[in-house]
């Protein structure tokens, strides 16, 4: 006898892993500009929790955004199904196989796509029209709170450091070997070595590095 059907996670790993990527290099862009805010008056304290209050608004843009774009996607693949149901089964077949990927397509003979248009046209339309659900809204938190934990770690030298120059360098180092511990994760998930991606991300988190630092962060 078959299990229950395991629960799949709200997010897949790669949007977890890119929304974690996305708050490290936000938290590299914030804290490089923190010696200028400094030097022209501000606190650390302070000039620290605007740059997380900044972090938790895209925090919150791209769990709406990533809700919206769910949302659009359903109703399209919705208003796809419903045409294959009462289009003519010969343009049925002709959009069916138009809407595969181009891999897939080289290798489904009209026959295969009949078939399956025929299967998709025999099942009942599905009553549960909701354009978004209880689902969508967890990950859509879940994208907040990644991007926004994402940014406490390099912010934690800030707390604990008087010196600021010795602070930001602190805070770039811990954001730049997240970096490469969360490529080497997103290396192995697409079934390769996790080298190249490490390596990859983490000179992106250099450069992002000398870049604020050249321009007198």
């Amino acid at each position: 006898m078959n299990g229950p059907d395991p629960v799949r996670p709200v997010l897949d790993p790669i949007d977890r892993l890119s929304e974690v990527i996305f708050g490290l290099l936000m938290a590299l862009s914030f804290t490089g500009t923190m010696s200028v805010a400094v030097g022209e008056g501000d606190k650390v304290g302070v000039v620290l929790m605007a740059a997380l209050g900044c972090n938790l608004a895209w925090g919150i843009v791209d769990g709406v955004m990533f809700a919206l774009t769910t949302a659009v996607e359903r109703v399209k693949r919705l208003n796809f199904l419903e045409a294959i149901r009462v289009m003519p089964l010969a343009e049925a077949r002709r959009v069916f196989l138009s809407e595969l990927p181009k891999d897939v397509r080289l290798v489904t003979s009209e026959a295969d796509a009949e078939s399956i248009v025929t299967r998709i046209r025999s099942l009942p339309a599905s009553d549960n029209r909701r354009i978004v659900n209880i689902r969508d809204v967890r990950a859509a938190v879940s994208i907040c709170l990644l991007v926004v934990v994402s940014t406490l770690p390099p912010s934690m030298p800030f707390l604990f450091i008087d010196d600021l120059p010795t602070a930001m360098r602190a805070s770039n180092a811990v954001a730049v070997a997240m970096l490469f511990l969360i490529g080497a994760r997103l290396g192995k998930y697409m079934g390769r070595s996790p080298w190249p991606m490490a390596l990859a991300m983490a000179a992106i988190g250099s450069v992002l590095v000398v870049t604020t630092i050249a321009l007198g962060g």
